[in-house]
């Protein structure tokens, strides 16, 4: 079985794969009837497993990709870690309110270490959620695609797990928006951004949510200029409006440029970078970044898993 690549390929992530998805991994003789069968290695069913097994259940797990899911590997741990960077670099530059003298001109960013220092963070986290770990908790690890066979049994490779019960937690994965040119220029998501290694000088975030508004605050105060582009009028839509006004208050101290009800009409390339299209309250306009991060939702992982045969 061949371990997913991971980039850049460094020791950290070498070690990360080696812990979440190792490449020599030989999986298990299936029991007779397991208690459980969890699909989908990430924080749920790293739970899930584990509190079943220590509850004295047979249990199988099953990941196609990388145990840890989104938390481990591509959501809270190599955010937050570029966060505490981001933010260790605002502190600096703010240092002088707090009677510390620092110049601003003297704070550098430098970028390939702050995303090394991510991904060795994220590597020795990875022990916590890895194959081996969860074997030496009697729980019966498979990596590869599951998919049921009917309501108590389901294939992996050319094995079948049968069960008594079973537990879809397969997570989701960043929503694409059909927008003409976006895919031909290419674009970031969650998955790929912690995979810079140098900082994008222009960058523009589709997305006022969350994980848009986290990931535009910490590259701005990296040093990128940032334009958020978001369809709704205000920030964080989903939350209180007061929270999401606090949060434009900050975005504007912070020189990150906002535009609100916005549609993103094209992308294309140019000699001077990616070329946004957009229309506002304000009008048709544009902006030319070097990358784009879209943040505009997720999309459940259920294709493959033949759910129908389940009942489900």
């Amino acid at each position: 079985m061949s371990a997913p690549r991971v980039t850049p390929w460094d020791r950290h992530n070498l070690q990360l794969v080696a812990n979440v998805h190792p490449g020599d991994w030989v999986n298990p003789e299936p029991a007779s009837r397991y208690d459980l069968v969890v699909i989908g290695a990430g924080t749920a069913g790293l739970v899930t497993a584990a509190g079943a097994a220590g509850l004295g259940a047979k249990v199988a797990l099953v990941e196609r990709h990388l145990m840890g899911g989104d938390c481990l590997n591509v959501g809270c741990v190599p955010s937050k870690a570029l966060l505490r960077s981001a933010r260790a670099a605002a502190d600096a530059r703010d240092a002088s309110r707090l009677g510390v003298e620092v110049s601003r001109d003297a704070v550098r960013i430098n970028f390939g270490r702050v995303m090394e220092r991510l991904r060795g963070v994220r590597a020795g986290i990875s022990e916590h959620d890895s194959a081996g770990r969860f074997k030496s908790l009697g729980i019966d690890v498979f990596l590869g695609e599951a998919r049921f066979l009917d309501p108590h049994s389901a294939g992996v490779g050319d094995k079948t797990l049968r069960f008594k019960r079973a537990v879809v937690a397969t997570g989701g994965r960043p929503a694409t928006p059909q927008v003409e040119g976006l895919a031909a220029a290419g674009f970031l998501t969650n998955e790929s951004v912690f995979s810079l290694t140098e900082l994008p000088s222009r960058l523009a975030v589709i997305g006022g949510g969350p994980i848009g508004c986290e990931l535009a605050q910490a590259f701005a105060r990296l040093g990128s200029r940032v334009t958020v582009l978001h369809k709704h009028s205000h920030l964080l839509d989903r939350e209180d409006p007061d929270a999401g006004e606090i949060l434009e208050r900050q975005f504007a101290r912070e020189g990150i440029e906002m535009v609100f009800n916005a549609q993103l009409l094209r992308v294309g390339r140019s000699e001077r970078g990616k070329r946004l299209e957009y229309r506002s309250t304000a009008g048709a306009s544009e902006v030319t970044v070097d990358e784009v991060l879209v943040a505009v939702g997720r999309v459940p992982n259920v294709e493959g898993l033949n759910l129908e045969a389940a009942g489900v």
